[in-house]
């Protein structure tokens, strides 16, 4: 099939790879402009871009698609379908209405809960059980399009990183078979929408006036990025991964072994990290970090 890819994190690359690989016509790639990151802000290529350059394909990085050069462009290109997963730019109707097969979005929640930008991590943030990938057909409002395919995974003790990488193969095997067998689209049901906005970094903050198994969760949402975090005596710490434990102390409270009170229950780092020094566990930081008197995580 003749086909326009739209995608930009490491996320898309799974489908992108299963649509090269399936023999389709990819006849371009989009994806975001390359973007400074890092420490030394350097401007870099996202992970789509590398892959379809290594895969030989025509990239194009539009900063916005609102615009008639950019949308007359986009229909040179004569897409029998447009396939996206994280594109992270606006579909305008202009351009939603110029492949004859629509555009496909591979979209990692159980569609109607958790349109939006963080699906995965607002999932695991809402003690889901179970989350997993909707293939559906676009439309102008916020992942509200009809639905093609869908299939579930549980989330059990996942980070935000394990379901991204699993949910990514998962979109690119569906989107395979949503391509071959033309399922029919149906309307998604009007019960059980809620919204995933984009994680700000002040949400990974961790606040020990909350229950332990919620801010459990928090930590693994926020794992990889943008990381949970407290400041104990001043130092910011990364929690990248933790367990409930039993007992009982006052919110923040830290003990010798870095474990922490909170509103219900006791939160035990099991692995941490210093800003510029890698992951340790709590032992080995207590090693060349003393904990200060009377430590109180806020």
């Amino acid at each position: 099939m003749r086909l326009v890819f739209m995608g930009t994190p490491a996320f898309s690359v799974p489908a992108l790879d299963a649509l090269h690989d399936d023999g389709h016509e990819i006849v371009a790639v989009y994806t975001r402009a390359p973007q400074p990151a890092g420490r030394g802000k350097t401007v870099q290529k996202s992970a789509v871009h590398q892959r379809a350059e290594a895969l030989g394909l025509p990239v194009v990085t539009p900063r916005s698609l609102k615009n008639e050069p950019e949308q007359a462009e986009f229909a040179s290109f004569r897409p029998d379908v447009a396939v996206v997963a994280a594109y992270g730019l606006l579909l305008p109707a202009t351009i939603l209405a110029i492949p004859p097969r629509g555009c496909l979005n591979i979209h990692a929640s159980l569609l109607p809960r958790w349109r939006g930008a963080a699906p995965i991590q607002r999932a695991i943030l809402a003690g889901d059980s179970h989350t997993g990938v909707t293939i559906m057909a676009m439309e102008a409002g916020l992942d509200t399009g009809p639905m093609l395919i869908h299939e579930a995974t549980e989330i059990g003790s996942k980070t935000a990183g394990d379901l991204t990488e699993e949910l990514s193969l998962m979109g690119a095997r569906l989107m395979l078979r949503a391509l071959d067998e033309q399922p029919p689209a149906l309307p998604q049901p009007e019960a059980g929408v809620t919204l995933a906005p984009k994680i700000s970094k002040a949400e990974a903050r961790l606040d020990f006036a909350l229950p332990a198994d919620q801010l459990l969760r928090a930590i693994r949402a926020f794992n990889p990025a943008p990381g949970a975090f407290t400041e104990i005596g001043g130092e910011r710490l990364k929690i990248l991964d933790a367990e409930v434990v039993e007992g009982d102390s006052s919110p923040g409270e830290a003990s010798e072994d870095l474990t922490l009170g909170t509103a219900s229950g006791r939160l035990r780092p099991l692995l941490v990290q210093r800003a510029g020094k890698p992951p340790m566990t709590p032992e080995a930081l207590l090693r060349g970090w003393r904990l200060p008197d009377n430590a109180r995580a806020r």
